[in-house]
Formats: C-alpha cells, structure tokens, sequence
C-alpha cells in the first residue's frame, strides 16, 4: 500500500513551532507527532520568518517572477498554436 500525503492544518502547524520555540526538542516532536524532520523544519522556519505556513507567502521574490514568467511562456505556446492553425 502506497503511502499517502497528509496535510497538517495551519494551526497544528504553529502548535508544533510554538513547542519546538519552547525547549521541546525536534527529535522528540516527531517521534512524538510521528512527523518528518524536514517538515518541521520547514515550519519553523515558515513561522519564524514570516508567521504564515502558506506557500504563497513564503515564496521569494525571484520565485515569485520565475512562476509569472512560466505562466507567460505557457499563454504565448498556446497563442502561438491557435495562429498556426488558423
């Protein structure tokens, strides 16, 4: 049986750093929660630079233009198509 991804509310999100940011230690977080090292790492981070667990919030200004400019590129293969076969 393959293993399916959970997904963690924001609130449990902030639980867990809040834990960690009061002397809990990382390994007994997920041993405890039954979590990945680099999930909780992620959201300490996440909680500690912007306090959001959102991806959009998190994202950089760089990734931020990279992924309007993919959209770009995407609307202008699919214009392009159209005009060739008209």
């Amino acid at each position: 049986m393959p293993n399916q991804r959970r997904t963690f509310t924001a609130e449990f999100k902030k639980q867990m750093v809040l834990l960690y940011e009061n002397g809990k230690s990382r390994a007994d977080l997920v041993e405890e929660y039954g979590l990945t090292g680099s999930a909780l790492d992620r959201w300490i981070k996440q909680g500690q630079t912007t306090g959001s667990f959102s991806e959009k919030d998190n994202r950089s200004p760089e990734e931020n233009e990279l992924l309007t400019l993919r959209k770009e590129v995407q609307r202008l293969k699919m214009e392009n198509d159209i005009l060739k076969q008209a």
